[in-house]
């Protein structure tokens, strides 16, 4: 993880409980003496994100609705510090971020404004989404000051309604949808249940609706998609960045950035035995 991210140790679940009593029912002992949770359960893990955003973030009510996307943010914050990174910029500057698909969570401007004091927007196409990360940040004062949410009203478009004439966005932030079809998000969570010793239930342990988990074309064509459409935007954002989770995709997303001639970069992260890694492009001003 990011030398600056404050989760590169195991959890601390007795401070964790102290903070959220409610996460204790969940946390047992395994056999090697360790507290821990079950990492298939939905609730438990659930649970466990609110002790975390309440203990470490200073977060209260957070919540999301049945079957969304619950992040683990050891791995979000960890995004966050990267972009830091790439942003080189002193204190006093001033930084204004969006995210793309921010989802129920809204979990990236969340962190983004409590870790960097950043100022953030927040898109997704989903109405309930939408309501769900309004109420989110609604309920704490610091972040209804610093988080707006916008909803994308075409599914057709990435930054195109969402960013208005004259905006000015130093980065922009997403964790696209991955699979390419519903089956295929299936057979993938059947994998991480099976991994995790979990039952055969299809419920993600960490949830997720069909716009956060799969979509045409799955991640390479979303990205592509992105990477077109960046180029309309080429004066309003510093720096464009996105997850990708598939290495195999990433010869497709470079053949793509070096055809519109944008400067780009991959910047390799890992969670546990899980890498991941980001892509950043910019254009030449």
């Amino acid at each position: 993880m990011h030398p600056k991210n404050i989760h590169n140790t195991p959890y601390d679940f007795l401070a964790l409980i102290k903070s959220l009593d409610t996460l204790e029912k969940f946390v047992f002992t395994n056999t090697f003496g360790n507290l821990t949770l079950d990492f298939s359960n939905p609730e438990a893990v659930l649970e466990l994100n609110k002790a975390i955003l309440k203990y470490y973030y200073a977060v209260h009510n957070w919540d999301i609705p049945k079957g969304y996307l619950c992040p683990p943010i050891p791995g979000r914050v960890d995004y966050i510090h990267h972009i830091n990174d790439l942003l080189e910029t002193n204190a006093s500057k001033s930084i204004k971020g969006l995210d793309i698909g921010t989802g129920a969570n809204c979990i990236y401007p969340i962190l983004a404004a409590k870790v960097y004091n950043w100022t953030m927007v927040g898109s997704d196409i989903n109405k309930t989404a939408i309501a769900a990360a309004r109420q989110n940040i609604e309920t704490d004062s610091e972040l209804s000051k610093k988080i707006e949410i916008r909803f994308q009203e075409s599914n057709a478009n990435i930054f195109d309604g969402i960013i208005k004439p004259d905006e000015y966005f130093d980065f922009t932030i997403c964790n696209p949808p991955f699979h390419k079809s519903k089956e295929e998000a299936q057979k993938g969570t059947l994998k991480k249940l099976q991994n995790l010793k979990g039952t055969s239930d299809l419920q993600l342990n960490f949830g997720g609706q069909s716009n956060e988990l799969w979509c045409n074309g799955g991640e390479a064509l979303f990205i592509k998609r992105m990477i077109k459409q960046s180029i309309s935007f080429a004066n309003q954002v510093g720096v464009f960045t996105c997850l990708v989770s598939k290495k195999e995709n990433l010869p497709k997303i470079e053949k793509q950035l070096n055809k519109i001639k944008a400067d780009h970069t991959i910047i390799e992260m890992s969670q546990g035995n899980k890498k991941s890694r980001c892509i950043t492009w910019k254009f030449k001003t």
